[in-house]
């Protein structure tokens, strides 16, 4: 380890060269859509929620804006911006502040999210898949660092790759008011941080120059176990898991009370990736999801962008940090990673035992020095974490009836249309209405694209659950009902995606505006906020090799789903506050969503299509 203190200096910027960043210079900016083309959407998208005269009002607001000298002021500036050389993007800026670096809560459980890998039947310990994830993520790693990583395409069009620069060697640092990520050399932080108990090890991957073998690895990481397992010593992960401003304090005292602190974070912050060691062996998947989301706080360190976590009975899985990266990329290096672990020619391809030294050095602990206000506000961070996520309530659930194999091919429906419209149909038979519902479109088609929101609530989408709810609705209408309501959706789904949606349209124009002017009456209607205030947040991620993952709700009062359509079954985890005041639960949603499933696959069983409506 001492050969590492002093060699994870900040500041560095990679690059970016290779096939991985190869379509960066082709790929166009993000489009600043028109007045006359935002408004219309936003209005259709808010009729839903009014009443016909409180409609009426937005409308004429919406129009007043429109034809305002202030609407086509916030326009031309939003342009100039667009039209900047300087700027990748008119957004990325603003978006990755607000949404994420100057987010004060805990990241977790608000923000970073989780993945729980299928099971793998030949790792059944901790050291042996942690050994196999290590190796496998490593050789993801080089491609990234070296850039011949291939860029991710949708089907024919190149994607955004800039997002992978702070997959690796990257980490988030807090500060007062808003966060900053941080990126170091891979060439002179080869080594990854193992925790154990609570307690951080550095591990370097190429001692002498050779790169460990799995057998190495696995060697190390039983050397890491019982040290860890015998040894007491401060256990400041539970840091990362504070609100920000709050870690940004602590932060700074944790430095001042000990010479080697900053040198110690350094060795964290500047590592490849994380890899934590439970001492867990979960059974269930709710429990399998929670050790993957937060385990008990002290395992972790929150700020870091990627963490593998494996647990005593070989289960694992991933917790990825949001502020600079949203989850294609890290679901790619997961797909990646759980595919070679699970190869049958795994062991033949990496586990060598010729390759096992018998000379490498152990280990060592990153021991931190601390004070009487240190020890006291770790308590503090420890007592905060707990009731945080002693709050969140999660329950996950899996639909066996189809999957999108029968959704897609047999009745042509688009297969996240389809969930989203279950999801639509869950939430009114819980709770009797329909509410804002997010799902994020991918936009890194454009140069640093992330996303765009996709409205889920729609008049299309309303009137298919009450059609559905409507014991006197025949099949016919029902059937009609769905096409409709998945083929809106569809539409607004595909036009986010071009940059044509209506949130960051229109935070651009409010952000636009400065002090001293007046906020425009559109802005002032409590539409405004409402359409935005998502009670239903929800993202799709389809993968064969995960069992479930998921994040939290984004309000008070709502809910986060986390789905999959795979070829067979769809998939759900849902979570929600314990203390909201309306009655949500996730265990009651999940069965609701099984309902709405199978409503949906009796109605189509019994229900002859004249044609797909590839919709």
């Amino acid at each position: 380890m001492s050969k590492q203190l002093g060699s994870c200096v900040p500041g560095y910027k990679p690059a970016m060269t290779g096939p991985l960043y190869a379509n960066q210079d082709k790929l166009p900016k993000l489009p600043v859509p028109s007045l006359e083309a935002t408004l219309p959407k936003y209005l259709k998208s808010i009729e839903p929620l009014l009443t016909p005269t409180e409609y009426e009002n937005t409308v004429k607001s919406a129009d007043e804006f429109s034809n305002s000298a202030i609407g086509k002021l916030l326009q031309d500036r939003l342009l100039a911006r667009a039209q900047d050389p300087t700027k990748t993007s008119w957004l990325i800026d603003w978006w990755n502040d607000l949404a994420y670096l100057g987010y004060r809560d805990p990241v977790v459980p608000f923000v970073s999210y989780f993945y729980a890998h299928k099971n793998d039947k030949r790792h059944k310990t901790g050291v042996k898949k942690g050994a196999a994830i290590v190796s496998s993520a490593l050789q993801f790693w080089k491609q990234v660092t070296d850039g011949t990583l291939p860029p991710e395409m949708a089907r024919t069009t190149p994607l955004d790759s800039s997002s992978y620069q702070y997959m690796f060697n990257s980490c988030r640092i807090p500060h007062p008011g808003s966060d900053h990520p941080v990126q170091y050399n891979p060439e002179t932080n080869k080594k990854i941080t193992v925790a154990r108990n609570g307690i951080f090890y550095i591990l370097d991957i190429c001692p002498n120059g050779i790169e460990l073998s799995v057998p190495e690895i696995e060697t190390q990481l039983e050397k890491i176990i019982q040290d860890a397992d015998g040894r007491i010593a401060p256990r400041i992960g539970i840091f990362t898991g504070d609100y920000r401003d709050t870690w940004a304090k602590n932060r700074e005292m944790l430095i001042s009370s000990g010479p080697n602190n900053k040198k110690l974070l350094a060795e964290i912050e500047s590592s490849i990736f994380l890899l934590c060691l439970d001492s867990t062996s979960p059974v269930t998947q709710n429990d399998h999801n929670h050790g993957c989301w937060h385990g008990d706080g002290f395992n972790r360190f929150f700020d870091k962008p990627c963490e593998f976590i494996v647990f005593e009975n070989g289960k694992s899985g991933f917790l990825g940090e949001h502020s600079m990266m949203d989850g294609t990329p890290t679901c790619r290096l997961n797909e990646f990673v759980v595919s070679q672990t699970l190869s049958k020619t795994f062991d033949k391809d990496f586990g060598n035992m010729d390759q096992l030294r018998t000379d490498l050095p152990s280990p060592l602990p990153l021991l931190f020095e601390t004070d009487v206000h240190v020890l006291k506000s770790l308590k503090k961070a420890h007592k905060t974490f707990d009731y945080e996520i002693a709050r969140q309530h999660l329950y996950s659930t899996t639909f066996h009836g189809f999957g999108k194999q029968i959704i897609s091919k047999h009745y042509g429906f688009s297969p996240d249309a389809f969930a989203q419209m279950i999801i639509q149909h869950a939430y009114y038979k819980l709770h009797g209405r329909c509410v804002p519902t997010y799902e994020p479109a991918q936009t890194r088609k454009f140069l640093s694209g992330r996303t765009e929101a996709c409205r889920v609530l729609s008049t299309e989408s309303l009137e298919f659950v009450k059609t559905m709810e409507n014991p006197y609705a025949s099949d016919e209408e029902k059937i009609n009902a769905l096409k409709l309501a998945t083929k809106a959706h569809s539409k607004y789904s595909a036009e986010a995606a071009e940059g044509l949606g209506v949130d960051r349209h229109l935070l651009g124009l409010r952000l636009s505006l400065k002090p001293d002017e007046e906020l425009p009456a559109l802005f002032k209607d409590p539409v405004f906020s409402l359409s935005s205030t998502w009670k239903i947040s929800t993202s799709n991620i389809s993968s064969k090799y995960f069992l479930s993952w998921g994040w939290s709700e984004v309000v008070g009062d709502g809910y986060g789903i986390a789905y999959s359509v795979v070829d067979d079954n769809l998939s759900f985890n849902v979570t929600c506050a314990r203390d909201n005041t309306i009655g949500l639960d996730s265990e009651k949603l999940c069965q609701c969503l099984n309902d709405s499933a199978t409503d949906l696959r009796e109605l189509l069983a019994k229900t002859a299509l004249p044609s797909k409506p590839k919709l």
